[in-house]
């Protein structure tokens, strides 16, 4: 529901008729798909002076089990290998030059945005072949390999570094004001304060720049690296059935891209999992007003934690701390009771003694009287009377 009413901000929802026309153009688009495939599987199967492409024959070289263990495991492993160093520089690359455009030294800055420029700007295949040729003349053992590890640490280098200018560029300008004002000096708010944030912003997009450090090693087959593109080419010239081993190899490099991209749309949700916890249910209360019938408890409670912060006795009125547990019907003589209205003879009430004062409808009656009490009510009476007569005997 949440994302059909983020959908709808964004365009309007179409009526049955735009809806009719959507699912034409669907199914439209889906046989013209399945024509394509059928004319492209009936080429494969009889092209032009050449041999049947969807022969078992072709096949099953590409498929078997020497085929993984001697040629595409082996190419997924360097691949992979170079990928993570590569991954690795790129993001300290990005963090020293990333940083660098953002300090207040303007040397500093400026010869950081020439640097991030000019990787940006160079083609990923150029570079690789110019530290190539450099390694090899100077007798650099893998020089094909670290060629294609340095390559890759520049340009998605670069792009780490402008995601972590453009990360700590979007945070709100009060994050730099609050920390200057608290006497932290510009570098000490970007270090401990901007940058961190940014980088916790920006991390599901670095995840997916993997996938394009992954795809790019590809590119290091032309300078002679044995990476999995390399091995499968390798494959295809012995068996004569390259096409059958490019697929694999494509169908290799999709399964791994499918679970980088995966992890990165993982990434961001247990990211918010982990920073908005559930909060406890609260039960909303009105605020403490001094003649607020609804809040006289509250008011205790802020009274006892006052005068005895330190412990001490247990707190009267402690079990009545949320809500609004005073009746409002009996809500001043509860003040009065709790002694919180100076300016009132009832509020002289000892709250302990009130407490204990016995209800009217529990007090013995007249019926429930014992013989005592109704013998010693007989005397009291019997003696004023004696007075009385006294008294009229007197007079007379």
């Amino acid at each position: 529901m949440a994302q059909d009413n983020e959908s709808s901000l964004l365009f309007d929802q179409p009526g049955p008729k735009g809806r009719r026309t959507i699912r034409i153009a669907n199914w439209i688009a889906a046989v013209i798909f399945a024509i394509v495939v059928i004319l492209v599987l009936m080429r494969l199967h009889n092209p032009p002076d050449g041999e049947n492409q969807l022969s078992w024959e072709l096949w099953r070289p590409a498929l078997d089990y020497e085929a993984w263990s001697d040629f595409y495991l082996p190419g997924l492993w360097l691949t992979i290998k170079a990928s993570v160093v590569a991954v690795i520089g790129s993001v300290v690359f990005g963090f020293i030059f990333g940083i660098g455009r953002l300090l207040p030294n303007g040397l500093v800055r400026a010869v950081s945005g020439v640097i991030v420029e000019f990787c940006r700007a160079v083609p990923v295949l150029m570079m690789m072949i110019f530290f190539w040729r450099w390694f090899a003349f100077a007798g650099v053992s893998q020089a094909s390999y670290w060629a294609v590890v340095l390559g890759l640490i520049l340009y998605n280098g670069s792009v780490v570094a402008e995601l972590i200018r453009s990360g700590v560029g979007n945070l709100p300008n009060g994050q730099r004001e609050a920390s200057l004002a608290l006497g932290l000096t510009r570098t000490q708010s970007l270090m401990q304060i901007e940058v961190p944030q940014a980088v916790y912003a920006m991390l599901p997009a670095a995840v997916t720049q993997l996938v394009v450090v992954l795809k790019d090693t590809a590119l290091g087959s032309i300078i002679m690296y044995t990476d999995l593109l390399q091995e499968s080419r390798r494959l295809g010239s012995m068996y004569f059935n390259i096409l059958q081993t490019l697929v694999v190899a494509s169908v290799v490099y999709f399964f791994v891209c499918f679970l980088l991209s995966h992890f990165a749309r993982w990434l961001p949700k247990k990211m918010q999992e982990r920073t908005a916890a559930p909060a406890d249910f609260v039960e909303p209360a009105a605020p403490v007003a001094i003649m607020d019938p609804s809040n006289v408890n509250q008011i205790a409670v802020a009274k006892e934690v006052d005068e005895d912060r330190y412990g001490g006795a247990p707190l009267q009125y402690h079990a009545h701390h949320r809500g609004s547990n005073a009746s409002i019907q009996h809500w001043r003589k509860t003040r009065y009771i709790q002694g919180y209205d100076r300016t009132q003879p009832d509020t002289l009430v000892d709250p302990h003694k009130a407490s204990l004062e016995i209800p009217d409808f529990l007090k013995p009656g007249r019926g429930s009287r014992s013989a005592g009490d109704q013998k010693a009510e007989g005397k009291t009476r019997k003696d004023k009377k004696d007075g009385s007569d006294k008294d009229g005997k007197n007079r007379s």
